[in-house]
């Protein structure tokens, strides 16, 4: 199909599917977590947690690949990349459905992470080209992508109870492979590669010397921010499953109440980004960062209904600061290199963070969901002291955010 981009962004239909990509990238990464109680068993094993640890591959991958991914982004084209990332996330879901040993699984899902890594460093970037109000699309993607996990927790549940865990990934398989064809047809060509364009300047201009602190700042804030993250979106189903126990017991209940969880959570991203635009960027992301401590410490020691409440509030707080990494980018780098700098930033953070996917079994079953959430609640007291280095940004330096790129 033959359109051409709009000045201020794509057309609505792309922008739609970019958001929508997003999602797709988190709820494939978790189809597994929701159903592994149930493939833990079809695979052998006596118990989840034993299983668990086959999936670092994932999330290694998820890691590793966004740094090449982001450099095809700039020096090859988004468009591009983008098709592959929702053929590929579809046709590695449908391998993972045909798995018969646990070394093809594991194989398996690290091809999924591979094209998973391509989303955030190419799709976020091209999201943003020319728009007047990063942080709103921002949040608005967030939003997206964080109901892609309510409603792995939620279809993942019900095709387990219905079709079995095989079709929990055949179905939503076909369903990328779909958009990506879709993408193919609305999206415009790109006349250049986003590398070769003439400008497209950062919102805040920072000397060398305060750009490369941020750039550290950014990357240890997002390194912690992630572990938070996998920690809980990969183990909240089984946290759930255990503090229930006596209470509610079928596994599609508690995906429902999951996905409640998930999708009353997401729609923190909508404020915090449109925040994000109107006030100082260093003082909101400290307070957001400083009171998942003590709500981390609630969630340790609830349970049924009383963790159900207490995980809605911590998970508020952990999807409503997400945007602030990929907005850091959008305030401190040139458009021209965004996803190269988006991969290194995720390459660095979420292989780091993977430790966190690979630790989660082990952990649990060796100290426990209580012990580990103390963990949890020490390591957002660290995010808070990083995020205390980034620079204050004089207002002089802002630059407009509508800058054509």
């Amino acid at each position: 199909m033959t359109t051409t981009t709009n000045p201020t962004g794509f057309s609505t239909a792309v922008r739609v599917l970019l958001n929508v990509g997003h999602a797709v990238d988190h709820m494939f990464l978790l189809i597994f977590a929701t159903a592994v109680s149930t493939m833990a068993t079809a695979f052998g094993f006596n118990n989840w947690a034993e299983l668990m640890p086959y999936s670092v591959g994932a999330f290694i991958m998820f890691g590793a690949g966004a740094l090449p991914a982001g450099r095809l982004g700039d020096l090859w084209g988004r468009r591009k990349m983008m098709i592959i990332f929702f053929i590929g996330m579809g046709c590695s879901a449908i391998l993972v459905a045909m798995t018969q040993s646990v070394l093809q699984l594991t194989l398996a899902l690290a091809l999924l992470g591979t094209f998973s890594a391509i989303y955030h460093p190419v799709g976020i970037p091209m999201l943003v080209q020319n728009v007047p109000n990063p942080g709103a699309v921002i949040g608005l993607n967030g939003l997206a992508g964080n109901l892609g996990i309510a409603i792995a927790a939620l279809v993942t549940g019900l095709l387990v109870k219905w079709l079995g865990w095989r079709a929990a990934f055949v179905i939503p398989g076909i369903i990328a492979i779909a958009c990506g064809i879709l993408f193919a047809w609305l999206c415009p060509q790109e006349t250049e590669a986003p590398a070769k364009r003439h400008s497209g300047k950062a919102q805040v201009a920072l000397s060398p010397r305060l750009l490369a602190r941020a750039f550290a700042v950014m990357t240890a804030a997002a390194a912690v921010s992630t572990i938070l993250f996998n920690f809980t979106t990969n183990g909240n189903a089984q946290l759930l499953t255990e503090r229930f126990i006596g209470v509610i017991e079928d596994p599609a209940t508690i995906g429902l109440l999951l996905a409640s969880i998930y999708t009353v959570a997401s729609i923190a991203q909508l404020v915090v980004g449109r925040l994000i635009d109107r006030m100082p960027f260093k003082p909101l992301q400290l307070w957001m960062s400083i009171i998942q401590v003590p709500l981390l410490l609630i969630a340790a020691y609830t349970q049924d209904w009383g963790l159900y409440v207490s995980l809605l509030i911590v998970m508020i707080f952990v999807f409503g600061s997400i945007p602030f990494t990929d907005a850091m980018i959008v305030r401190y780098v040139d458009d021209r290199m965004r996803s190269r700098v988006a991969g290194m930033r995720l390459t660095v953070a979420l292989g780091f963070s993977s430790i966190a996917v690979w630790m989660l079994g082990p952990m649990v079953k060796s100290i426990g969901f209580s012990h580990a959430l103390l963990i949890m609640a020490l390591i957002a007291l660290i995010k808070t002291a990083i995020v205390w280095l980034l620079p204050d940004e004089p207002k002089a330096e802002v630059t407009s955010s509508a800058s054509p790129s």
